[in-house]
């Protein structure tokens, strides 16, 4: 059986609760927040009669645009290494049925990759993330655990990276990358690089394993976390060059023809848009990254100030506090697991959270992924003072959260 996807399913949970009038603090779901600037939403009012099914692939405007969207940013590509989606999520399913043999994840890694690893009826091989930083396996356990795998029957093939990281907020170092992508090569693996948040890193540029491993690595993207457009699901993926890479996009293409048709057309309308950089949506993407930033800073404090290890947010919008520092005062109150942990935040405090075991974690460990993107207000009216604030977090409405989240924790540490 198919279970609900674990970060849907907490977000509709979380508001089910808001709209029965509880005071949740919803720190569950890795939603954007934000508004969408005034052209983009111009571009969709205006493309709104395209009523016809568009390319598979993508229109030849839209993966222009890609094109030149990756070529800006370091990665020269054709439009002919580009094909879109209805969201990265779907790209992500397709070529792990698409590309052979078993995946190897990250653990912990975004709940979805295991999830559609079991859905394609192939094994998930999970290696821990480094100390610091997630996103990757570790480097020095990557072999080991390969040659582990393949002595017990399995037969890994993929290899998926995210760079930056959900769950725990970090950037992997380009040295880690590098090892990874060495390991890679030498296993013959196939590397997914999901960038879905390569735009959001908060100081400088994300690497990518493209550089270490050009032929053998996708890219995989969207817009749903740098322009705050999830619900019109518009994901894109580049192929290498050379002959796997086309292959691999005839794959990808016959599949998107029997599961998803194309990507609305006004959605690539919207796409070729966003990806042709134009000045306002630039600026718009500095402010959000510049937001995520000082918020995500401001609950990792509170985290820190209440006694767990928690590494300092790089990119994106998520932390991943660790409550082992705490754990005596904890299983004095019956907790001793990361979904106990979760369940009494949100039960005894209101404060949403997932437990690090739907990524892959460890059961018994005190962790759980904090998403902090949601604090930006309710009504478009507040995102948009947010987005523009040099201040974000002496607003009413942050300030207010933060307050409910360091009362929270006091309550269930007893002030350890």
């Amino acid at each position: 059986m198919t279970l609900h996807s674990a970060t849907l399913a907490v977000n509709e949970t979380l508001r089910a609760r808001q709209a029965a009038g509880e005071r949740v603090l919803h720190l569950g779901f890795g939603e954007a927040g934000l508004p969408v600037p005034e052209s983009v939403t111009r571009t969709l009012a205006r493309s709104a009669r395209l009523n016809g099914y568009a390319p598979v692939a993508g229109s030849p405007e839209a993966r222009e645009a890609a094109a030149g969207w990756f070529g800006r940013r370091g990665t020269q590509t054709r439009p002919e290494q580009v094909i879109f989606a209805p969201g990265s999520k779907a790209l992500l399913f397709a070529l792990l049925a698409a590309l052979p043999g078993d995946v190897v994840l990250p653990r912990p890694a975004w709940v979805s990759y295991a999830a559609q690893t079991a859905l394609v009826g192939k094994r998930a091989i999970g290696v821990p993330i480094p100390a610091a930083t997630g996103g990757v396996p570790d480097p020095d356990l990557l072999d080991g655990a390969l040659r582990a795998a393949r002595a017990e029957g399995a037969d890994p093939r993929t290899l998926v990276l995210t760079v930056p990281d959900n769950p725990t907020g970090t950037v992997a170092r380009d040295e880690q990358l590098r090892a990874v992508c060495e390991t890679a090569e030498r296993h013959g693996l196939a590397v997914i690089a999901d960038e879905i948040y390569a735009e959001l890193c908060h100081t400088g540029r994300a690497p990518s394993p493209h550089r270490h491993l050009p032929e053998r690595t996708v890219i995989t993207s969207g817009l749903s976390k740098s322009m705050a457009v999830g619900g019109w699901r518009i994901g894109f993926a580049r192929v290498p060059e050379g002959d796997w890479g086309r292959s691999l996009l005839a794959e990808l293409t016959g599949i998107a023809s029997e599961v998803w048709s194309g990507i609305a057309a006004p959605m690539q309308a919207v796409a070729a848009h966003v990806l042709a950089d134009p000045p306002d949506v630039l600026e718009h993407v500095d402010r959000a990254r510049a937001l995520h930033a000082r918020v995500a800073a401001a609950v990792h404090a509170e985290f820190a100030a209440a006694g767990a290890r928690c590494r300092a947010p790089e990119g994106g919008f998520y932390l991943y506090p660790d409550f082992e520092p705490l754990r005596s005062a904890l299983e004095a109150q019956g907790i001793g697991k990361s979904a106990e942990l979760s369940r009494a935040l949100l039960e005894r405090h209101g404060i949403g959270v997932l437990p690090g075991e739907v990524f892959g974690d460890a059961p018994e460990a005190l962790r759980f992924r904090v998403a902090t993107s949601l604090l930006y207000g309710e009504r478009d009216d507040e995102r948009w003072q947010t987005l523009a604030s040099d201040d974000p977090v002496s607003l009413p409405w942050i300030r207010t959260a933060l307050e409910h989240l360091r009362s929270g924790l006091a309550e269930l540490t007893g002030g350890a």
